[in-house]
């Protein structure tokens, strides 16, 4: 399971002053009529909505796959799909309600929408769990071998609402829910005050969605294994409900600020205005271009040059006396060009990041081994087949609490120097770790695989095999690693390289590379199951797991990300080397030595 929100303490810091520093002052009244509002007592309320509404919509996620299979009659790879799809739009949406708040609605209305959302998805899902007439008639796939009846084109379209519903919620609520507790701060008062309660809120913020997502794979599967699904769903509704009167409760609270410009229409601008001024010939001074007042942006830079054309000023009486362009699409700013370049440039490596979601969200198959293995930690306690995954959100939480307390310092001891590893070499560590854990879940499978052949249970799918599940730990604790490394690089890697003024552009980035890599997954195992399963053979990823060859589509996940690791070297070594690593210089502040960066990309210090 993908924990797209987790970031490193470095990526929160350079977050929130991101936050502090893009807001520009606003006049003294509006300073004034604020004072009253804000603060840390809204922090309750804008952390319990997220919180809660991870544990509702976690909630329902990990025994899904039973759920499609047992009252829908669905195959594996049916259900896994449709699971697949709706992990996509879950994670693309955000990207979508991040702009919807930033230009039109604000985050206020955006989260409050999206909690109403994600509360109406739980209770539709409910309603399928309460009402028989809404799924197929009662059939067990695994063991009558009769054909089954599939769901109507009613009962799908209730059951597809519902995942929609899910889906627009989190989109309204994950994107913004972050960004809007810290606009609760005063954020023009930048001292060192402010930004320890700033600190202190991104904290609680993280160790919230943690334990969350704990509570979600333990106590809500709990209920569905022993109370039924009647039940399992039925408290999620009742979750997301307070999670939506909790936010909605604290409504005079809250500073709601107003929209700000639209990155997307700004990049579209340069594109449209390069190629207008395609003919143009480049300006033999720097004193060509135009660029805001301010801006660390002045003379764009080399790489990707024809865009430079965008911001060429062709006539005086194309600005303004005060500097604004006359017409935003016949001439765009220094800062526009060189925020489109970017975001160009990291593509190839954010590209490279999209194959080790493809192995995270393989969400059934661990389901369905867990399953048919000897969950017993005690005769009497036993480890539901769902919750298995917490083991990957435990390695993840233990990995960067050792790094960050542990490794890092004890580096900085044995050099005499600031240690850490670069955002690039963590990615390349995550994509290896990776393909660990699915070298290593192949050779699993295959164990059990043959000990259930052994043992007769060949044509028994719902039979267990006499074999510990607890040897799936060790596959479960290295993709926890493979994130804490590749996950978090990769968020820390969009906010160093990008500018500051595209910080929601960072933040969408690393969901929807999981949204991509989860429509790619879907066409990984359609085409596995139709390629291995002709002239009459038993499918890899056959719904009998006994039949099936779940090792083979496990190794060659592996090979795929062999592939994909030789690939990030080389997009590494052509994107060259990073803000991070380029000229620093040491600066106190609050009574301590912080790094930070002397140029970025564009800069003309």
């Amino acid at each position: 399971m993908e924990l797209s929100t987790i970031n490193s303490p470095k990526t929160d810091q350079d977050y929130h002053n991101k936050l502090i520093s893009s807001d520009d002052p606003p006049p003294p009244t509006t300073l004034l009529l604020q004072r009253s509002k804000g603060g840390l007592v809204t922090m309750p309320f804008i952390i319990a909505n997220e919180a809660l509404e991870r544990v509702a919509t976690f909630g329902v996620l990990p025994n899904m796959t039973f759920y499609l299979m047992k009252e829908y009659n669905m195959g594996v790879t049916t259900a896994q799909n449709l699971l697949f799809y709706w992990s996509s739009a879950t994670n693309f949406l955000p990207l979508i309600g991040a702009f919807i708040a930033d230009s039109y609605l604000g985050r206020f209305l955006t989260i409050g929408f999206g909690s109403i959302f994600s509360f109406l998805g739980t209770f539709v899902l409910w309603l399928t769990a309460m009402n028989p007439k809404a799924r197929p008639p009662p059939c067990d796939l695994l063991v009558s071998g009769q054909a089954c009846k599939s769901a109507t084109t009613a009962q799908y379209t209730i059951l597809i609402s519902s995942f929609m519903l899910m889906s627009i919620g989190a989109g309204g609520i994950r994107p913004c829910s972050l960004a809007f507790g810290a606009n609760q701060f005063d954020k023009r008062d930048n001292t060192g005050n402010n930004k320890r309660v700033l600190e202190t809120y991104f904290n609680w913020y993280y160790a919230a969605v943690m334990i969350s997502v704990l509570i979600a794979m333990t106590g809500i599967v709990y209920l569905q294994d022993h109370m039924g699904w009647k039940i399992g769903f039925g408290v999620p509704v009742i979750i997301m409900f307070f999670s939506a009167f909790l936010f909605f409760l604290a409504t005079p609270l809250y500073i709601k600020e107003n929209v700000t410009n639209n990155l997307l229409g700004r990049f579209v601008q340069v594109i449209v205005v390069a190629y207008k001024n395609r003919k143009l010939a480049y300006p033999e001074q720097n004193s060509g271009y135009h660029y805001n007042k301010g801006s660390e942006f002045i003379v764009p830079t080399s790489k990707l040059r024809f865009l430079n054309k965008a911001c060429i000023i062709k006539s005086p009486e194309d600005v303004k006396q005060d500097g604004v362009a006359v017409d935003s699409w016949s001439l765009c700013t220094v800062e526009q060009v060189e925020e489109l370049k970017s975001l160009v440039r990291v593509m190839p490596l954010w590209s490279t990041g999209i194959m080790i979601s493809i192995n995270l969200s393989q969400s059934s198959f661990p389901l369905l081994q867990a399953k048919s293995m000897d969950r017993h930690i005690t005769k009497r306690v036993e480890i539901p087949a769902a919750s298995f995954g917490i083991f990957t959100v435990i390695a993840l939480t233990v990995w960067l609490v050792v790094y960050d307390r542990v490794i890092l310092p004890l580096g900085s001891r044995i050099r005499g120097k600031p240690f850490r590893i670069g955002t690039k070499e963590r990615m390349g560590i995550g994509i290896f770790f990776s393909c660990m854990s699915m070298l290593l879940s192949g050779i699993i499978e295959h164990i059990r695989r043959r000990k259930s052949i052994d043992q007769g249970l060949l044509n028994n799918p719902e039979g267990v095999v006499a074999m510990s599940a607890m040897w799936l730990v060790p596959q479960h604790c290295l993709n926890g690693i493979a994130e804490a490394f590749n996950a978090i690089g990769q968020i820390e890697f969009y906010y160093s390289e990008l500018p500051k003024s595209m910080s929601s552009i960072a933040t969408a980035m690393f969901g929807l590379g999981t949204a991509v890599a989860n429509l790619l997954a879907s066409v990984i195992l359609s085409n596995v199951d139709s390629i291995t399963k002709r002239e009459g053979k038993e499918s890899w990823v056959s719904s009998n797991i006994n039949r099936g060859h779940y090792e083979n589509y496990y190794w060659l996940l592996a090979i795929m990300t062999c592939f994909n690791l030789v690939y990030f070297m080389v997009c590494s070594w052509a994107y060259g080397p990073c803000v991070e690593s380029g000229s620093k210089k040491l600066v106190e502040e609050d009574g301590e030595m912080e790094l930070e960066n002397v140029s970025r990309p564009g800069s003309t210090t």
